[in-house]
């Protein structure tokens, strides 16, 4: 999966919602905020601290503002797009050029960055590591492994553990538990190939 380096670089990959991304890159950089690359995709920050994304979907274009639950909404523009999995983050969709209101945008954007710079922001919780039954085998029986999985950070071991839980059928565990063993020894951690 290649991934954008740039802004212009992204929205060249989004040929169909052009106009749209420009208008809200043009709203966006009224503001102090400052433009960015992560994950491949245009984000504004301040203070390094994500306040707002940009991006293209099959459907529409869209603002997401990573602490977007702190916000009025008094328009009733936002979405959460991942109801019960997504804590903080809201969207805001556009489905033609006609649909961007700067002034709308702008406001919700100033009070986006004003509730950052007071420091609201949701942290993530903190849930226990738990190691699926099929990879407590596999630990137990290789001890490279065992010494390997060890060394990876909390992130890429959760990723691991939920990769394997994810599995519905014990054959997809063990598939998923043969790839993932050499990545395991290298101290990869299962999306690295993605940065």
């Amino acid at each position: 999966m290649d991934i954008s380096k740039t802004v212009e670089e992204y929205f060249a990959r989004h040929p169909e919602y052009h106009a749209e991304l420009r208008k809200l890159r043009a709203i966006i950089r009224t503001t102090e905020l400052t433009e960015t690359i992560k994950w491949g995709i245009p984000t504004y920050t301040i203070n390094n601290k994500n306040v707002v994304g940009i991006g293209a979907f099959k459907s529409y274009a869209g603002l997401w503002f990573f602490q977007g639950s702190f916000l009025k909404d008094e328009k009733g523009l936002l979405i959460n797009a991942q109801e019960g999995k997504t804590k903080g983050m809201r969207q805001m969709r556009f489905e033609s050029i006609e649909a961007i209101d700067e002034k709308i945008i702008r406001s919700y954007l100033l009070e986006a960055i004003e509730n950052q710079k007071q420091g609201k922001e949701i942290k993530p919780e903190k849930k226990p590591l738990v190691i699926p039954d099929e990879l407590k085998e596999q630990l137990s029986k290789d001890g490279k492994l065992s010494e390997a999985f060890d060394q990876l950070s909390l992130s890429k071991k959760r990723d691991y553990t939920e990769y394997i839980q994810e599995a519905k059928r014990p054959e997809t565990k063990q598939n998923r538990l043969e790839k993932i063993t050499p990545m395991i020894l290298a101290g990869m951690g299962l999306n690295d190939k993605y940065k």
